[in-house]
């Protein structure tokens, strides 16, 4: 598993910033995903093995394979008995009330996440449909090669993206669509080979809103990505 998501960290940093990439799996996480809300690591109540949820506010958990186990061998439903009490219901619905953890629907090739829907290799991400090769995310879709993004749909080999849509092969995109090539972008539309740039839109060539020949732009966004390393 971890063979195969370096590859795909390998893969998104080629086409964003056409260099190696240089971290672990755990670096990864470490680095760019510090402030996105992941599964957490809990405890499955029927088995005492580890399990991953969206939320720890619930205290008993299943996971989603052990529910459809006890379903197809002996069902959820309880014999009927006499109660005296709501204290005696409350009981009862205590010893069924798990909640479930890495729910996946229609997926393949996913761990440590909770829910997926329509996906395949995911690692460590919550709510996200139609995806593949993602890893740290919260709330994507429609996305394949992103690396820590959240609330975004249609993503292609992107690191840190939130708020946006239709972004390709960039890094650190805030509240933006249709931006492509691209580094250090917030509240902007339609932009190509730009960066650290706010407000503007159908604009190529710029850093820091200010417009640059195809060549020195180049120069300097080399510059940049040595910084970036750095």
């Amino acid at each position: 598993m971890e063979k195969d998501f370096l590859e795909v960290a390998s893969t998104v940093y080629q086409n964003i910033f056409n260099r190696k990439n240089p971290y672990t799996i755990n670096e990864l996480k470490e680095k760019f995903a510090f402030d996105i809300r992941l599964p957490k690591i809990v405890r499955d109540s029927t088995t005492n093995t580890i399990t991953y949820a969206s939320s720890i506010t619930p205290t008993k958990f299943i996971t989603n394979d052990n529910m459809h186990k006890i379903s197809s061998e002996k069902g959820w439903m309880q014999p009927k008995k006499e109660v005296s009490s709501l204290k005696e219901i409350l009981n009862i619905w205590d010893n069924i009330n798990y909640t479930t953890t890495e729910r996946t629907y229609n997926s393949e090739n996913v761990y440590e996440s909770d829910p997926i829907y329509n996906s395949r290799n995911v690692l460590c991400s919550t709510d996200c449909g139609e995806c593949s090769n993602i890893m740290f995310c919260d709330g994507v879709y429609k996305s394949s090669y992103v690396i820590a993004c959240e609330r975004s749909n249609t993503l292609n080999y992107s690191i840190r993206v939130s708020d946006s849509n239709t972004v390709t092969n960039s890094y650190n995109v805030i509240c933006s669509s249709k931006i492509s090539n691209s580094f250090f972008i917030q509240d902007c539309s339609n932009l190509f080979e730009c960066i650290f740039c706010s407000h503007i839109s159908n604009k190529e060539y710029c850093i820091a809103n200010m417009e640059f020949s195809k060549d020195e732009y180049y120069y300097l966004k080399d510059e940049i990505i040595k910084w970036i390393f750095s």
